[in-house]
């Protein structure tokens, strides 16, 4: 078990690193986005939080509907956008027309003028146990991407789902990550798709909730990303020092499980609320900051996971603004980097992240002539990077590594 499991792990990290690191072909600049919620009756009105947006250098941003005076205001602006088929809409989607007709009326009228990369069908489909809504996925992401082919518009927008860890039925170590035996059909048909479109999988992913629910057990730090002494995967001997990537590559490993390499997941939600009820174990000021600063630093230095180390790990904090209109427990409300008057929170460090001129993630992205230099150096390292690629492949599924 131990040998099989080390051998997924060293052929999945050879696939992502080729395909995916600088050293391959398909090296990218680096970014992290922001969801920008809008269930609350108080927020700015979508120029202004372009306005914010600008000011803090983010260039991308994940909203969870396709909001016409949000996807206008944002015309001409560098700021690239996930779109979200609304959960209710699923069923309809089946039909391929009804498909062809949403992309036409909810995408097509924004490009090229706004940025849309992405659309995620759903979100959290699979929670509770509840299936009732997973079922209408595999139809529906076809059904979206062929409407995008039929109309000229694939080639800049990936079609996907964020789930929440449910769909997991084992996450730790993350070595034994596995999805839910009653969806693992599922989610082979989804991630077929995935792998066929080069898609992403993404996944909602709150170590806020692990904590809360077993704070006794679990290290505080462990979870912020402070310096703590980690864990260790026994059956690959991977070091992890906080949850967030132990989450993630549990996903990883449950993707392997079925067959599927070269997949990136990526976090479509993260953070951590600055207040909650008594019972709301953690959720204070200090805990946000200290999470999403921690968070934010990472992401500025670029890093990828134990099992992923040359895949820059893409994460979306959870949220832009504080939501007054969410129902359930107060820290559901409480969330957001910025009160609706555009004051902080509290201060992750955001504005001294935008004065950087060092970093290559979206907030000081990479210039021109950088990207150039970086181009033709990589240009002469890919042959040799591609034949080493492929010769420790063959050796790790062959069983010789």
């Amino acid at each position: 078990m131990a040998t099989f499991i080390r051998r997924i792990a060293i052929s999945y990290i050879l696939v992502t690193l080729f395909f995916s690191s600088d050293i391959g072909f398909f090296g990218r600049v680096a970014s992290f986005g922001i969801n920008y919620g809008q269930v609350a009756n108080n927020l700015p009105p979508p120029d202004k939080v372009l306005e914010l947006f600008s000011n803090l250098k983010v260039t991308k941003t994940r909203i969870y509907d396709t909001n016409p005076q949000i996807l206008t205001a944002f015309a001409k602006s560098n700021v690239e956008v996930i779109v979200t088929v609304e959960n209710n809409m699923l069923s309809q989607l089946n039909d391929p027309q009804q498909a062809l007709q949403w992309v036409s009326g909810h995408i097509k009228p924004y490009l090229p003028d706004t940025k849309i990369t992405g659309i995620q069908v759903g979100n959290e489909l699979y929670t509770n146990g509840d299936k009732t809504l997973i079922q209408y996925l595999v139809p529906a992401v076809v059904n979206i991407h062929n409407a995008l082919v039929q109309l000229g518009l694939d080639s800049n927008i990936h079609v996907s789902t964020p789930s929440s860890l449910e769909v997991l039925q084992e996450s730790y170590p993350p070595s034994a990550g596995s999805f839910k035996s009653e969806i693992s059909g599922i989610m082979s048909q989804f991630l077929n798709f995935l792998a066929t479109t080069k898609a992403p999988f993404w996944i909602n992913a709150y170590p806020y909730f692990a904590y809360k629910d077993d704070p006794n057990r679990i290290p505080l730090d462990y979870v912020l990303f402070n310096p703590n002494e980690g864990m260790v995967d026994p059956y690959t001997n991977l070091h992890y020092d906080n949850m967030l990537y132990a989450q993630v590559d549990a996903v990883s490993f449950a993707i392997a499980k079925l067959g599927f390499s070269g997949i990136e997941v990526r976090v479509s939600e993260t953070g951590w609320p600055s207040q909650g009820d008594p019972n709301e174990i953690g959720a204070s000021v200090q805990n946000a900051q200290t999470y999403n600063r921690n968070l934010l630093r990472r992401q500025m230095a670029n890093e990828g996971t134990p099992f992923s180390p040359r895949m820059r790990l893409e994460a979306y904090i959870f949220a832009l603004f504080n939501e007054d209109m969410k129902s359930g427990a107060t820290s559901e409300r409480n969330y957001g980097l910025f009160q609706p008057d555009e004051t902080m929170a509290y201060n992750v460090g955001l504005a001294a992240f935008a004065d950087s001129s060092t970093s290559s993630t979206s907030i000081s992205l990479t210039s021109s002539a950088t990207k150039i230099k970086q181009a033709a150096s990589n240009g002469f390292q890919s042959l040799f990077f591609f034949w080493m690629f492929v010769c420790l492949l063959t050796s790790a599924l062959c069983g010789f590594v």
